[in-house]
This record gives C-alpha cells, structure tokens and sequence, in this order.
C-alpha cells in the first residue's frame, strides 16, 4: 500500500507543480527538459549503478526508447491540444485514458473480471470526466483537429501506461525498477533537448534560474510517479487494473482539490458530483478484488 499511496502523491505533485509554473510564468519546456534529466539523474543514482552496457543489451530497450519518447510527444500533443481543442476537452481526454490501462491489463493478462469490476470501470470513467470538466467561454471552432487531437492524446497516454504495464510483467521487476525508468527518463530528456534545439530561440530559457528551480522539483516527483508504479504494481496489493484505476481518481481527486483550497479555482456541480463518485469508485474497484 505504502507505494500506491507515494505513487498518488507523486503524480499529483505533478499536476501542482504544473500548476505552479503556470502561475510563475516559467519557460515551461525548459523546465521539461530538465525534469527528465532530472529524473533520469535520480532514477541512476537509486540504482547505485550506470549500466551503460547492460542497458544498450537489455531485451526490453527498444521498449524504454518508446515510451521515453513518447514522454515528450504527449506533452507536445498536449499543449497543441489546448491551443486548439480548448484546454477542458485536453484535459478531459488525458484523464479518461486511464480506461485503457485497466482494459488492457484484463484481457492481455486474465484478470478476474467481476460485475463490480466492471461497474467500478464505467464509474471511473464518469468520475474523471464530471471531476475536471469545465465549460470555457472560449468558441473553438469545430474542425477536425479539434476532435483528432485529443482522441491522439486519449489513444497516446493510454498506450504509455499500457507499455509500463507490460514493461512490469515481461521485463522489469523490483530490482531493475530504478533503472529501467532512468532509462525511459533519459530518452525522454534528449528528444526533448533535440527539440528544443529546433527552437533556437527557447535555448536562452535554459539560463532561467526557475526553470531549473521547478524543473528539479518536477523532476523528483516525476520520476516517483513512475518508479513507485512500477513497485506498486509488482507488490501485487491488487491487480493491474485495480492499481492504475485507484491511482488515476485519487490523482484526479487530490489535485482537484488542492486546485481548489489552495489555486481558487472553482469547482461545478457536476465537479463535485465527480469527486463523490470518485470516492465510491475507489471503494468499489477495492471490493471488487476481495
């Protein structure tokens, strides 16, 4: 349970801190950046090792290259995704992948599917979309973009956690768990450099002192997110899809509120509906294992 509980603080750290640099006006891609070498630092250092041989002969590299790359791609689909689609229908979309995963570890690997298990699905998918979704006063005209996008981004995170999960139970057990998401993150950072370095004019950003300040912090919980999934898959507390279905609403949950207590945002109705349903989503997909 202790890594469950850390994975959620982890990724909800993410979405404050998202928050944050949003509020401070920090260069965000830069920060980006150097979260993953922030990570990837972390993730070697956790390891006590630099494995360079054992990593270029590992089976699961080709593996770690596509989802550190696909790392960076999201992020990029993300804020393409705001510009056009809006930022409630991103945001709607991001969360709602986690219906993947859950899908994906039931039929891939067998787990016991329940009615409850299946309600508690349905019920995680309504709790995330009433939990974030806003109306905008913005008049995004309807074009095929404004579809595409976030269905590429719903498809592309999906597939992330899906490949995490398959990474743990093909490749990646406790003791390879440091260094396997140092590698991800490492992949990560250096398509994020080659980017940036098409983007002459962001490379002075890297001599901001808070992009480094939020980039550091950034980096340390998100290399948690990552890694504390892993272990907590591995505990074997519940399945697959339990633990991916807890993690997301709980994040989902956290970070609404804290958006709230401490960002003012305000929060609909159907937000609050959202947080409620959550919670009984929670105790559902719990009961559903036992």
């Amino acid at each position: 349970m202790l890594w469950l509980i850390l994975c959620i603080l982890s990724g909800t750290g993410i979405f404050v801190l998202f928050k944050v640099i949003d509020k401070t006006n920090t260069p965000l891609i830069n920060a980006i950046v150097i979260n993953y070498l922030i990570a990837s630092i972390i993730g070697f250092l956790f390891a006590g090792e630099f494995p360079v041989k054992n990593i270029l002969n590992s089976d699961w590299l080709l593996l770690g290259i596509t989802i550190g790359v696909l790392f960076i791609v999201m992020f990029l689909v993300v804020g393409i995704s705001s510009n056009k689609a809006g930022l409630s229908i991103t945001t709607v979309a991001s969360k709602m992948s986690v219906v993947i995963p859950m899908l994906f570890a039931i039929f891939a690997y067998g787990e016991k599917t329940t009615i409850l298990k299946i309600i508690s699905i349905i019920l995680a998918v309504c709790a995330v979309f009433m939990s974030v979704y806003k109306k905008t006063g913005d008049k995004k005209k309807m074009n095929f973009s404004t579809f595409l996008l976030p269905f590429i981004l719903f498809i592309g995170m999906g597939l992330v956690d899906s490949l995490v999960i398959y990474s743990k139970e093909a490749y990646v057990d406790d003791s390879l768990a440091s260094v396997f998401t140092a590698t991800l993150f490492t992949f990560s950072f250096l398509s994020g450099l080659l980017y940036t370095l098409f983007r002459p004019s962001s490379l002075k950003d890297y001599l901001s002192g808070k992009a480094w300040l939020y980039g550091i912090m950034l980096g340390i919980v998100n290399f948690g997110s990552i890694y504390f999934v892993i272990r907590a898959l591995n505990s074997d507390i519940f399945v697959n899809s339990v633990v991916y279905g807890i993690n997301n609403i709980c994040i989902v949950v956290l970070s609404v509120l804290i958006g709230t207590m401490f960002f003012r945002e305000k929060l609909t109705k159907l937000n609050y509906l959202g947080v409620l349903l959550s919670i009984l989503t929670i105790v559902f997909l719990t009961y559903a294992e036992i």
